[in-house]
């Protein structure tokens, strides 16, 4: 094409848009699961030895099952379980592992799998595969773990096995050790070896599951790269849903989203947990999302929009919640809320370091969040007759955080023989801890007008003179506020794992269709909090 006078005779380029994303997923190194397991053997050691004990025996797990849905052949998603996963990082189901505590060395059994399998399922992996691919000393397959384990006992006598059963003091359900039925019935299939079921073992299921429950609570360098992954991705995926949220939209679009972007950027095929998308009233039910309620409400203009979303990579997750007007500016009402929530968030994060507690943390949240209040117009008296009464539960009945790792809901929290705090909304805490370096826990504040709690609060003696029930009712149908960050608690301090808008300046900068982070954001330090 010829030029015209005056005009360059290439043709301008349009500006490519800017990437989804930043991000890419990082390689695993199996040499994490390597430390897990060295990191068990020494603190197992260490009580064998003060227990006068000898080091002999093997740690003992078994691995996920595939689940079929109900009564079809329909394959559930496959999630490793999760103690097995802290010790193996196996994905693939049907697994046990041992751990000779004698000599340190790493055992994987694998199911011994049909000719149909490569069929249907593709290629049959030889042992020496899993064996390079997960780092252990040795690889063989289920129907021969009586005989591998009776070889190699160093010890006269029956065989121990350390099984892993105990209570999750977060869940109050125990932890399942080493199907029995399944492994009697491998024992009795051993032609080769004389014994007749599991009685050939001696077992012990009491002392293995406080003792690995207590290595998952302090995280290792590679364990916190993970982590912190999961955070950037998903801290990407709500900006972006921030970014695209619209009046009128549905809730389950704002989790397609989100689900989308950490898939599809950064390789999260598991969510840490169901995605609470919740709008307007909806954001006082603290988990909604779940399948009676299952995020199907349409936006509607003057909403709140409470998310609580987060990405699991490679079993190691994320859970942080963000919450916004779904039309992208904040009424004073909801400047007064989420102000209040924020200020909490920001409290603790700046007075977390070793040695605090959480039942502390938790106070100073729940006293900046009534004085905000106060403040505004909602709440008569002395915050301090208000924290006598527990008035703070009414506003934020849940805990304010909990420990995060390969479980959202990380265990440990309750140390053996620690009791939990009797009193309202201190009930809920999922850990009474002292803090210490090494620790990841979320960092959660909320204020929720909840009518179920606020009509008994309003006709009891002891909490009604602190209410301005006038001011309450315009609060009707406002639902609520959570700000949720993942922290890491440092030698000083601890660091924000969470790089989301927080103020409310930001959040409307970034709806309205600012990049972020902002061009005029401070960097971050320890203990310090973005903006």
């Amino acid at each position: 094409m010829t030029s015209r006078p005056g005009e360059s005779s290439s043709t301008p380029m349009a500006s490519s848009p800017p990437p989804p994303s930043s991000l890419s997923p990082p390689q695993i190194p199996m040499k994490l699961y390597e430390i897990n397991r060295l990191k068990l053997l020494n603190s197992l050691r260490e009580h064998l030895s003060l227990s006068s004990r000898p080091h002999q025996g093997f740690v003992f797990l078994q691995g996920g099952e595939e689940q079929t849905r109900h009564c079809t052949d329909h394959t559930e998603l496959f999630r490793q379980e999760s103690y097995f996963a802290y010790l193996f990082g196996v994905r693939e189901p049907g697994f046990y592992g041992a751990i000779d505590v004698a000599t340190g060395d790493s055992i994987l059994f694998a199911p011994r799998l049909s000719e149909d399998y490569a069929v249907w399922l593709g290629e049959i992996k030889p042992l020496s595969f899993f064996k390079e691919r997960y780092m252990v000393s040795f690889v063989f397959y289920t129907d021969e773990i009586p005989k591998v384990l009776h070889d190699r006992f160093q010890g006269s006598g029956r065989p121990l096995l350390f099984l892993l059963h105990g209570l999750n003091t977060d869940s109050n359900k125990f932890s399942k050790p080493a199907d029995f039925e399944v492994l009697t019935s491998i024992l009795f299939s051993c032609p080769e070896l004389s014994v007749e079921g599991i009685e050939k073992f001696k077992t012990d299921m009491s002392i293995l599951h406080p003792i690995i429950t207590e290595c998952r609570v302090l995280k290792s360098d590679m364990e916190l790269a993970l982590i912190q992954f999961a955070n950037d991705i998903s801290s990407e995926a709500h900006v972006e849903v921030m970014r695209k949220t619209r009046v009128g939209m549905k809730e389950y679009q704002l989790e397609s989203m989100f689900l989308h972007h950490t898939y599809m950027y950064g390789g999260c095929r598991h969510c840490s947990y169901t995605c609470i998308c919740a709008t307007g009233d909806h954001g006082s039910v603290l988990h909604y999302g779940h399948a009676a309620a299952p995020n199907d409400r349409t936006l509607e203009d003057g909403d709140m929009a409470l998310l609580d979303m987060g990405a699991e990579y490679h079993f190691y997750g994320s859970d942080i919640t963000c919450s916004f007007p779904v039309n992208g500016k904040f009424t004073s009402d909801q400047c007064l809320v989420y102000n209040a929530v924020l200020g909490a968030h920001d409290a603790v994060i700046s007075s977390i370091r070793p040695g605090v507690s959480w039942v502390d943390m938790h106070k100073l949240a729940e006293k900046f969040i009534l004085e905000s209040l106060k403040k505004g117009g909602i709440l008569f008296g002395e915050v301090d007759d208000m924290m006598v009464e527990r008035l703070g539960a009414v506003f934020m009945p849940h805990g304010l955080g909990h420990f995060l790792g390969i479980d959202t809901h990380d265990p440990g929290g309750y140390l053996k023989g620690a009791k939990r705090p009797l009193e309202s909304g201190l009930s809920a805490l999922r850990t009474s801890r002292e803090l210490q370096e090494g620790m990841v826990i979320t960092v959660e504040p909320g204020c929720y007008f909840i009518d179920a709690l606020l009509n008994p609060a309003m006709q009891s003696s002891n909490t009604s003179k602190f209410l301005n029930c006038e001011e309450i009712v315009r609060f009707k149908g406002f639902g609520g506020v959570r700000i949720e960050s993942d922290v890491h608690i440092t030698a000083n301090g601890c660091v924000n794992m969470t790089k989301v808008p927080r103020e409310t300046w930001e959040i409307e900068a970034v709806m309205a269709g600012q990049s972020w982070p902002l061009k005029n954001e401070q960097t971050c330090s320890e203990n310090g909090v973005e903006g």
